[in-house]
């Protein structure tokens, strides 16, 4: 803040201004989420406290508000030692407050945010008095209000307005109306939090019997208590005989000398507001997600996603094409033939994967109405532990962060999921070798079954021919081939389940991490901004209510 109150050291400028900065940061951090009017109240107070530390601070604005026939005006003018407000069927039907400033000096911005037009202003050291006066009141503007009762609904709002930018508000009542509630219910009560910078004044005294002066000033005494007003003094006046009037205005000067009254009405402000900000936020201790919660979000996801089912798809095909790869090329001619289970889900898996599957478009099952029941239910149970133990209003918005964008689901896990690396287009290099290797010892097998139908149709029959341990070569060949080409696919077979196995686990890391990146940015980011609004409007909030 630029400005810097009188009689305010630096430290307590600097606390304020601290004190302020915390409502401001909760009022920004809870705009949308706690009760507008609420939030907008705390704004108003933010704005207005912001402004009255730029403005003079070397006056001090005391605002006299009363209903009508209260004697108000009268008692301003009693003040002012002048006929400035006109009093009873005289007082004018307007809206606007009247001004008597004493030191004129640095009090025209005051004057002008209060909105209190030139001729309705008069400087108390510009009048021609000769009439010997104290300076008790140097540096007062001192306001006379519409009246709060009035039918002009532009009064009303006058009142209301200059009641919350005054530093020090005295109230005026007389005996007649001083318990009507409209005063009590719309003014004094819900002003309790601002006691230190209130006077109220019971105005023609003189007209009560003596007798009964200190009854009615105990009874107004207990309204006030009820009001929550222990300690706003109560000051027994006759504005019209001059009863009680140098002890108002000395009351007025005592709480003037010491220029703290606008520091202690902005702190009356900001506690008030920061108040009910808090109790409508609650006192819960802010919370992070638990990260058992997210991964039974993503879980659940996942299964809506069809995961598990991508994963075995990648498992089975795999395998299906390593044993057609790998395995004894008459038998691995029929797995071939068994359709791909890839191509049933019609995934892009890469060019080599688009060539088996027969299919260039990408796509994951479709998430059923039951699959994403789940996944709301999830988010939601996310979203109640979150937010338990936090005030009712955030509650809701956390529960509303949850499924806000959930709608975003299936179309985002589609263009996610069918962008993954599944990397079962990547074949790896020794089932080629393998295959090489099996049609080789295919064709070693038919040539050594040619060999041995050759051998035997010849005049010296198998006996003939070459032999290797005592059987015929030709023999030998043949069967040798036909064993080693089958122990060659019972061992490949078990490399190739767990190259599957490692295929389907990389796939399945792969497209969880798509799952999570979904699941955080629609829920698990949504609701952990709704937790750090949270932490910044109760850490905002600790700042305004600091000693």
């Amino acid at each position: 803040m630029s400005g810097k109150l009188a009689g305010t050291s630096p430290t307590e400028a600097t606390e304020l201004g601290a004190r302020l900065d915390g409502l401001a940061e909760a009022t920004e951090a809870a705009t949308g989420r706690l009760d507008d009017r609420l939030v907008g109240q705390a704004g108003g107070i933010v704005d207005r406290a912001g402004a009255r530390m730029r403005l003079s601070a070397d006056h001090t604005v005391v605002a006299i508000a009363g209903a009508t026939g209260s004697g108000k005006s009268s008692t301003f003018n009693a003040l002012t030692g002048l006929e400035l407000s006109a009093v009873g069927v005289r007082r004018p039907t307007t809206s606007w407050a009247t001004a008597c400033v004493w030191g004129s000096e640095g009090a025209g911005e005051l004057l002008e945010w209060l909105g209190i037009p030139d001729r309705h202003q008069t400087t108390r050291d510009s009048m021609l008095d000769t009439r010997r006066e104290g300076n008790e009141l140097d540096g007062v503007v001192l306001l006379d209000l519409p009246d709060h009762d009035s039918t002009e609904v532009s009064h009303h709002l006058e009142v209301d307005r200059l009641v919350v930018l005054s530093d020090l508000v005295i109230w005026v009542l007389d005996p007649q109306k001083y318990a009507d509630a409209a005063i009590h219910d719309r003014y004094l009560e819900p002003l309790r939090s601002h006691d230190d910078v209130m006077l109220v004044v019971l105005n023609h005294i003189d007209e009560v019997p003596e007798e009964r002066r200190e009854s009615m000033l105990a009874d107004l005494r207990r309204l006030l208590d009820d009001d929550g007003l222990h300690r706003v003094p109560v000051i027994p006046v006759s504005a019209r005989l001059g009863w009680g009037v140098p002890e108002l205005k000395a009351e007025i000067a005592a709480r003037v000398a010491d220029k703290k009254m606008t520091r202690a009405r902005l702190e009356a402000d900001i506690s008030s507001a920061a108040a009910a900000m808090g109790e409508a936020s609650g006192q819960g201790s802010p919370r992070s997600l638990p990260a058992a919660r997210i991964d039974a979000l993503d879980g659940a996801i996942a299964d809506a996603a069809g995961v598990p089912t991508v994963v075995d798809a990648v498992r089975r095909a795999t395998a299906m094409r390593g044993a057609r790869d790998t395995g004894w090329p008459p038998i691995s001619w029929l797995s071939g033939r068994q359709s791909d289970p890839l191509k049933r889900l019609d995934l892009d898996l890469g060019p080599v994967a688009k060539q088996l599957a027969g299919s260039s478009a990408a796509s994951v099952p479709e998430v059923s109405s039951v699959q994403r029941s789940v996944v709301d239910a999830e988010a939601r149970r996310l979203a109640d532990e979150a937010g338990d133990g936090l005030g009712a209003p955030w509650q809701e918005s956390v529960r509303r962060a949850s499924v806000a964008r959930l709608d975003e689901l299936e179309g985002r896990l589609g263009a996610g999921l069918s962008g993954a690396e599944l990397g079962a287009h990547r074949v790896p290099g020794w089932f080629g070798l393998v295959r090489v290797v099996q049609w080789l010892l295919l064709l070693g097998a038919v040539a050594g079954l040619v060999w041995t139908i050759v051998a035997a149709a010849s005049s010296g029959g198998l006996g003939g021919a070459a032999h290797m341990a005592g059987v015929p070569l030709p023999v030998v060949v043949l069967v040798g081939c036909l064993v080693v080409g089958i122990l060659l696919a019972v061992a490949a077979r078990v490399l190739v389940t767990r190259t599957a196995n490692a295929r389907a686990a990389a796939a399945d890391q792969s497209l969880r991490a798509v799952v999570s990146d979904v699941s955080r940015d629609l829920v698990v980011t949504p609701v952990e901004a709704e937790l750090a609004a949270y932490t910044k409007v109760q850490e905002g909030l600790s700042k305004a209510l600091a000693p």
